[in-house]
């Protein structure tokens, strides 16, 4: 720990113009928006029919490919359901449907990605 010393010597007296050249007004700053925020879009609702599945994520790029921050959610009639608000724009997806990757398939829109398999895509115009 740091404990000032004292001084029997008295500081110097600072001016009113030393003592405003000493305060700078406080600063702002704001990250620059890529795309406009997730707020503003759409909802957007993915659907797969998997009656047997015990456990179905949706992946794609709007989520890094990371299936846990997407889980879907099973109802009655046997479909999985993931709703999420996304901007405009083109992405690549595909569910994990008990641990297998499979492509949409209700979505005749596809790419090749490179692991020699298709990835569904979505386009939000």
């Amino acid at each position: 720990m740091v404990t000032p010393k004292k001084s029997s010597t008295k500081a110097p007296a600072i001016t009113k113009s030393k003592a405003a050249e000493k305060k700078k007004p406080p600063v702002s700053v704001k990250p620059a928006a890529k795309r406009p925020p997730a707020a503003a879009a759409p909802l957007t609702e993915f659907k797969l029919f998997a009656p047997a599945a015990q456990e179905v994520f949706l992946v794609g790029d709007f989520c890094n490919w990371q299936g846990d921050d997407c889980p879907m959610r099973r109802l009655k009639d046997g479909s999985w359901k993931k709703s999420l608000k996304l901007n405009q724009g083109r992405y690549e997806y595909r569910f994990v449907v008990d641990g297998h990757w499979w492509t949409d398939p209700e979505n005749p829109q596809r790419q090749e990605n490179p692991y020699g398999q298709d990835n569904s895509v979505l386009v939000i115009p």
